[in-house]
């Protein structure tokens, strides 16, 4: 049979004995002992014993870091807190390929929706700091330099690159693939340096009030992975078609934009004017300055006198290749300097206004020819130009589609000789 251990004696007051520290009078433990057991059952060995706070995590090596620690910490030092909201804002290093890059035009092409007002005013309020200093559009950046920019609008979030470093937001094409098309389409010559372009009449070269489509904007569907698009390197009026060359690098576009300015480009232009000048060769010698009153969309230059306010000196030769009695005259046209509305200005001071021109036609009660077109008449027909490389280009535009109307209705051959080529630059 089995026996029962036997209890212990019984206190003679009828109560139990009294229970041991962290248990109950049964013997089991309580509730707070079994809190404490769990807890320190999760503790890792060699950790902080109960009540007392845990060790903070040893910081890691300096060369164990990654580049966007790395890249945050910098930033932390770099740019001082703004007054306000910090979130959004991004630090972003200016690269290798952007040395002695303006401000300004860095976030043209970092952040082309961003206006240049609105640039303006961030940089005056210091919301744009470069190395942690308050900056001007006109800044010149150097590789290594950090930017600091405030939160924009309608910009896409930048993604890391190759290096681990959070990228900045480089720009997505916002031309469809239709103007890559396009653009493609009017292509005279490429290489690795240059884009020329047959710039269609009534297309704007750059955007403006109003102005919606252009080249500009269109040049970046031809975009590359490394963000690069395009660039301008001169600039032809819009309803004046012809010859436009753009630079596919930096470099390219420097080294073009300072060949312009030297005058080492030789451009001609085709024009039809009525009536046949005297002169069949010779110069046309003013100085240019913009009508008092004329905003930027109706901005007109008129000829004025040496040492009048904002009055440049413009230089251009013509010829005359051919013409139709004393009616109408081909012209063709041979700017030195690049003066705006420099050709159209001449032509109408000689008293030969170029056909379609609604800013210098000056003459009055002359009748357009039956079948042309009221179109500027106006080609940038050839462009010959050093390249970078050092080999010269030497390139042509057909006529446009009105222009090539009224040539067919005069009888011009398009073939023929353009003898300004040659035409002495002094």
């Amino acid at each position: 049979m089995a026996q029962r251990t036997p209890r212990g004696p019984k206190s003679t007051s009828g109560s139990r004995r009294p229970a041991a520290p962290g248990k109950r009078p049964d013997g089991k433990p309580t509730r707070a002992a079994q809190r404490s057991a769990a807890s320190a059952a999760f503790r890792k060995p060699g950790s902080a014993s109960a009540g007392k706070p845990a060790p903070k995590a040893a910081a890691k090596p300096a060369a164990h870091r990654t580049l966007v620690e790395k890249s945050v910490e910098l930033a932390s030092r770099v740019l001082p807190a703004l007054p306000g909201k910090a979130a959004g804002v991004q630090a972003i290093p200016v690269r290798d390929a952007e040395e002695g890059l303006r401000l300004d035009r860095w976030f043209k092409e970092r952040f082309p929706a961003l206006a240049f007002g609105h640039l303006q005013k961030l940089c005056r309020t210091g919301q744009i700091r470069v190395d942690g200093a308050r900056a001007k559009t006109a800044t010149r950046l150097s590789a290594g330099m950090v930017v600091r920019v405030p939160p924009l609008k309608d910009e896409s979030e930048g993604a890391e690159d190759e290096e681990g470093v959070a990228a900045p937001a480089v720009r997505k094409p916002s031309a469809s693939d239709k103007d890559a098309e396009f653009l493609r389409s009017i292509t005279l010559y490429e290489d690795r340096e240059v884009l020329v372009l047959n710039k269609p009449f009534g297309l704007a070269v750059q955007g403006g009030s109003g102005t919606v489509r252009h080249v500009d904007g269109m040049l970046a569907a031809l975009t590359d992975r490394s963000g690069q698009k395009p660039r301008l390197v001169h600039r032809i009026d819009k309803d004046t078609a012809g010859v436009l060359v753009t630079a596919k690098t930096r470099l390219a576009a420097s080294e073009l934009a300072r060949t312009f300015r030297s005058r080492a480009a030789r451009k001609v232009y085709w024009a039809l004017a009525p009536g046949v000048p005297r002169v069949k060769q010779g110069r046309i010698s003013t100085y240019l300055a913009k009508g008092e009153g004329d905003g930027p969309e109706g901005e007109r230059m008129q000829v004025a006198s040496h040492g009048d306010a904002g009055a440049s000196h413009a230089l251009t030769y013509y010829a005359v290749v051919d013409q139709v009695g004393q009616k109408m005259a081909w012209l063709s046209l041979k700017p030195v300097t690049g003066r705006t509305h420099q050709l159209r200005a001449h032509c109408a001071h000689i008293g030969h206004p170029i056909v379609g021109d609604p800013k210098y036609f000056n003459i009055e009660n002359w009748e357009l020819p039956g079948g042309i077109q009221n179109r500027l008449h106006l080609l940038a027909r050839r462009l010959v130009i050093p390249l970078p490389s050092g080999d010269m280009l030497d390139v042509s535009a057909p006529l446009p589609p009105h222009m090539q109307q009224s040539w067919n209705l005069l009888g011009f051959d398009a073939s023929e000789y353009d003898p300004i080529i040659d035409a002495p630059e002094d």
